[in-house]
């Protein structure tokens, strides 16, 4: 039997040197099934019939994907780009890369937050790293993101850039 090139192999093996999901932690899980599970109590409030069943079969499945959907974000450092989810930044668009913790992270997406930056940001993670960007046609400013390693993550991120710009642009494109 033969597997797919990166089924079993670590991050590094696949050209990732950065990967992470953004799931929700497990005190979140517990909190979000218990609220569906009394929910499904108040609708059922000793009925028979379909009433009896009914509110849990619908709520603690739909609770379970809404928290695994809330979860779902991945983040990462692939060939030569920083991928938050389905965005991607080419890592020569890079100027430089803070890691923020969570005092940094509020004064940047607080009152005098950019309009224009690209914020990914999960509530129950304290570490951000902002992204700042070099890209003339591009009128982001920055990239706010989540992440629980943003030291890790800013150094992906920097090491991307410097190894791309050592290595010139892809073939074909313009720089």
């Amino acid at each position: 039997m033969s597997q797919s090139p990166s089924a079993g192999q670590p991050p590094a093996a696949t050209g990732a040197s950065y990967a992470e999901r953004l799931d929700l932690p497990w005190w979140l899980w517990l909190a979000g099934l218990v609220a569906a599970a009394l929910l499904a109590v108040e609708i059922w409030m000793g009925a028979a019939g379909v009433r009896a069943w009914l509110p849990f079969a619908v709520l603690l499945p739909l609770t379970a994907g809404g928290l695994w959907w809330l979860g779902r974000i991945r983040v990462g450092v692939v060939d030569s780009e920083l991928r938050v989810d389905d965005a991607r930044l080419p890592a020569r668009f890079v100027a430089d890369v803070v890691p923020l913790d969570a005092a940094g992270r509020r004064e940047v997406l607080g009152v005098g937050a950019d309009p224009l930056a690209f914020v990914v940001q999960r509530p129950w993670i304290s570490g951000a790293v902002q992204v700042v960007l070099d890209d003339p046609a591009d009128p982001t400013p920055f990239w706010v993101v989540s992440t629980r390693h943003p030291v890790e993550l800013a150094e992906a991120v920097l090491a991307a850039r410097d190894a791309e710009s050592v290595s010139g642009p892809p073939p074909g494109g313009s720089a």
